[in-house]
C-alpha cells in the first residue's frame, strides 16, 4: 500500500483536501436552493461518497507489496481486528449525522457562517483530542494558540449569523413599508410580500441582497426559513460542529490502536482499510435516516417517496459529484493525518474559506449587508486565516515504524 512519510507530501495532501471539501458543500447548497430535497440529495451524494472511499481502498489500498506488519487493503478484511473496525464505523456515523445536520444549517444559517462554526468546534474538540492520541507530536506551544483562534472564530461567526438575520429583517420591513406607502399613492393593486412569493420568478430579476431576492429564494428554496427562530439554525449548527469534532479522534483510535484493544500480532488498520469501513457506516446510517425522511420529512419539508426519489433526476449530477468530492477530499486528509498527525490534518478545517467564496460568489450572501456584518465577516475570515496558518505550522511526523 501507498504511504505518505514526509512533511510536505502531507501538507499536499491537506492543501487537496481543503479544496474538495471547501466546495462539495457549495454544491449541495446550490441544489436545495434550486428547490431539489435534501432528502433526495443526500441520498445521491451518499453513493458516490462510498464509491470514493472504493476507489481510494483498490488503487491507493493495493500499490506495492503486502507485508506482515503493513498488509494492502483486500488482506485486511479477513483480519481480526474488529475493535479498529467498531472505532472506524463509529467516526463514519458521526461524521454522516454532521454532513445531513449541515445540509439543514446551510438553508437557516448560511453556507459561509456555517461551515466556520463547525469547523471551529471540529477544531476546539477534535484537535485537543487528536493532540493527546499522537502522543503530543505536535508542538503544543503552536497548536493551542491556534486552537484559541477558531474558539474565537466560533464566536465571530455566531455575531455574523445575528448581524445578518436582523439585515435581512430590515429589508423586509422596508419593502412592507414601501409597499403600503405605493398603495397609499396610487390607484394599482399594492405589491405585498404574498404577491412577490407567488409571481413568476423568471420574471422577477431582483439583485443578491435585496428584499425582493430574499423573498424569491424563499419561493423556490426546499427548506422554508422565514418564521423561523435563529436558535434554530445555530442549534443545528452547533450540534453538527460537535458530531465534527468526534469522527477523527474514532478514526485515529481506529489506525493507530493507542487503547491496545488489538490482539498482540494483529497488525493496525491500514489508513485505507479504516476509511472504507469508515464511509461503509457513512452511508449506511445517512441511508437509513433519508429513507425515513423521505415519508417523515423534518422542518416542514415535503414529504415525498422512494418511487419519486428515483425519478428525480434534476440535478442527480451535481450531487453525485458531491459525494465525489467530498469522499476524495476525506481520504486525503486522513492521509496527510496519519504522517503529520491528526491533530495538524484538522487544518483541513479551513475549508470555510473555500465556502465562503462560493456562498458569496454563487449564491450572493452578504450583499447589500450592514457595515456592522461586513465588519464581523472579515474579522471572522481573518481570525481564521491566522488560525489555520497556526495549526499547520503545529505540523509534526509520525514514525511510521
Amino acid at each position: 500500500m501507498y504511504v505518505v512519510e514526509s512533511k510536505g507530501g502531507a501538507i499536499a495532501c491537506m492543501v487537496f483536501a481543503l479544496m474538495l471539501l471547501g466546495t462539495w458543500p457549495a454544491l449541495l447548497t446550490l441544489l436545495e436552493r434550486r428547490g431539489r430535497l435534501p432528502q433526495h440529495t443526500y441520498l445521491d451524494y451518499s453513493i458516490t461518497n462510498l464509491l470514493a472511499a472504493l476507489i481510494i481502498a483498490l488503487t491507493f489500498g493495493e500499490i506495492g507489496n503486502s507485508s506482515l506488519h503493513h498488509p494492502n487493503f483486500i488482506q485486511q478484511l479477513s483480519q481480526d481486528n474488529w475493535p479498529s473496525v467498531m472505532f472506524a464505523m463509529a467516526g463514519g456515523i458521526v461524521l454522516s449525522l454532521g454532513n445531513l445536520s449541515t445540509q439543514y444549517a446551510w438553508a437557516f444559517v448560511g453556507l459561509s457562517v456555517t461551515e466556520v462554526i463547525t469547523s471551529s468546534i471540529t477544531v476546539v474538540i477534535g484537535t485537543t483530542l487528536n493532540y493527546f492520541l499522537d502522543d503530543k507530536i505536535n508542538k503544543a506551544e503552536i497548536l493551542f494558540p491556534g486552537v484559541a483562534c477558531f474558539l474565537i472564530a466560533v464566536c465571530l461567526g455566531s455575531a455574523v449569523h445575528s448581524s445578518n438575520t436582523a439585515d435581512n429583517k430590515a429589508k423586509l420591513k422596508s419593502l412592507s413599508h414601501n409597499t403600503n406607502q405605493e398603495s397609499n399613492t396610487t390607484d394599482a393593486p399594492p405589491r405585498s410580500s404574498k404577491d412577490l412569493e407567488n409571481a413568476d420568478s423568471s420574471s422577477l430579476k431582483a439583485k443578491f441582497g435585496t428584499a425582493d431576492f430574499l423573498i424569491q429564494l424563499e419561493k423556490r428554496r426546499s427548506i422554508k426559513v422565514f418564521g423561523k427562530s435563529t436558535l434554530i439554525g445555530l442549534s443545528i449548527t452547533f450540534f453538527a460542529g460537535i458530531c465534527f469534532s468526534l469522527f477523527s479522534p474514532a478514526f485515529n483510535l481506529a489506525t493507530n490502536d493507542q487503547w491496545h484493544t488489538l490482539n498482540n500480532g494483529v497488525p493496525h488498520l491500514s489508513v485505507y482499510t479504516a476509511f472504507f469501513y469508515f464511509s461503509v457506516s457513512c452511508f449506511i446510517i445517512a441511508i437509513v435516516l433519508n429513507v425515513v425522511f423521505l415519508y417523515r420529512p423534518i422542518l416542514n419539508s415535503p414529504k415525498t417517496t422512494l418511487k419519486a426519489y428515483v425519478n428525480d433526476w434534476n440535478g442527480r449530477g451535481w450531487a453525485l459529484l458531491a459525494g465525489l468530492l467530498c469522499g476524495f477530499g476525506n481520504g486525503l486528509q486522513f492521509m496527510g493525518g496519519q504522517a503529520a498527525g491528526y491533530a495538524a490534518a484538522d487544518a483541513v478545517q479551513a475549508l470555510p474559506l473555500v465556502s465562503t467564496f462560493w456562498g458569496v460568489v454563487l449564491f450572493g450572501e452578504y450583499r447589500r449587508s450592514s457595515k456592522k456584518t461586513y465588519a464581523l465577516l472579515i474579522s471572522m475570515l481573518l481570525m481564521f486565516m491566522v488560525a489555520v496558518g497556526i495549526l499547520m505550522a503545529s505540523s509534526g511526523h509520525r514514525n511510521q515504524s
